[in-house]
């Protein structure tokens, strides 16, 4: 198996584990506070998470100060997109939440000419209007079957982005792994703050073993996403990241009966082709990317603010 067959495989893996916990706090959701389930999520996340730092030693390097103020802006921009997200994905079908964020990586290459000055040639400018338009599909503002929540998960896409592009600003000696403590902790403080609003529900051994194993796919799908770009190169490994799309429309037929309407369906195939092309000509007409900064940490999101649904593209030593 060559290396790169290998890191798709896990960046498979990464998606359908984020995919998998996206599902799961959704259905947990039917029965209990949302925000209880983020924080008690929460706990398990950050427990495993900081487990894994300190197996590969991240917990013993330093976070840069010049880096720590861009850190705790990250940490920020997670947690104020984990809000809508989060929201969305429990009101929203599963496919269409996955599809609105799988826009994210147009919206960082826009945002990044628009903000650093970047070039980006007109091929990849026709491309982000061909991928907004599928996001209109998607959307459908003003159609008979609009959904408000829509918008709330475009927020949340554009709350994403302002982190990522807060994390390609961090340098390579930011210990990764130290990052997803700093914001698995943000989300988790989130949800024990939102609980004080809620009246908390009962947690049986059944419940309780959905939320450890949303903790252990949000575990899982950060390991193999770091595994996958250390494996295989990065334009043949990332692509893959479009696998969330297929999960997300199997998890949201066989849990909860949910199937997209053609025009969303369309509109999820102009984003991810898009989504791709844009890729490619990024790893065609740009030099080697190096590491800029730790991946998007699974509480999005695609994503998975955590899709959520946001995925890595550059990841650095832990």
């Amino acid at each position: 198996m060559t290396d790169n067959l290998r890191g798709s495989m896990l960046m498979m893996g990464s998606m359908a584990a984020f995919s998998f916990n996206d599902a799961t706090i959704k259905f947990l959701a039917l029965g209990l506070p949302t925000f209880q389930i983020v924080f008690l999520r929460g706990i398990g996340a950050m427990l495993l998470i900081a487990f894994l730092a300190h197996v590969t030693g991240a917990l013993r390097r330093p976070i840069p100060r010049a880096d720590m103020p861009l850190v705790i802006g990250r940490s920020i921009a997670e947690v104020v997109s984990f809000y809508p997200f989060v929201l969305a994905l429990t009101h929203m079908p599963l496919a269409n939440v996955t599809a609105i964020l799988q826009v994210l990586p147009l919206t960082i290459t826009a945002a990044s000419a628009i903000f650093f000055g970047e070039r980006v040639g007109w091929r990849r400018w026709m491309a982000i209007a061909v991928g907004f338009v599928g996001v209109l599909l998607v959307v459908r503002p003003g159609g008979a079957d609009f959904d408000g929540w829509s918008l709330v998960a475009l927020s949340a896409m554009l709350t994403i982005t302002a982190r990522d592009l807060i994390t390609r600003r961090l340098s390579p000696d930011v210990p990764s792994l130290k990052v997803a403590i700093f914001t698995a902790t943000g989300v988790m403080l989130l949800g024990l703050a939102l609980t004080l609003f809620e009246d908390w529900g009962p947690v049986d051994a059944r419940r309780g073993g959905l939320v450890l194993a949303a903790a252990t796919f949000i575990f899982f799908g950060y390991l193999f996403s770091i595994m996958a770009m250390r494996v295989g190169e990065v334009a043949a490994v990332t692509p893959f990241r479009y696998t969330a799309l297929v999960w997300g429309l199997m998890l949201g037929w066989a849990v909860f009966d949910e199937w997209p309407k053609p025009l969303t369906l369309i509109g999820a195939t102009l984003i991810a082709g898009t989504g791709l092309y844009t890729l490619w000509r990024e790893g065609g007409t740009a030099p080697a990317p190096r590491p800029a900064g730790p991946p998007a940490i699974p509480d999005r999101p695609s994503g998975s603010p955590g899709t959520g649904t946001a995925r890595p593209t550059d990841v650095p030593q832990p």
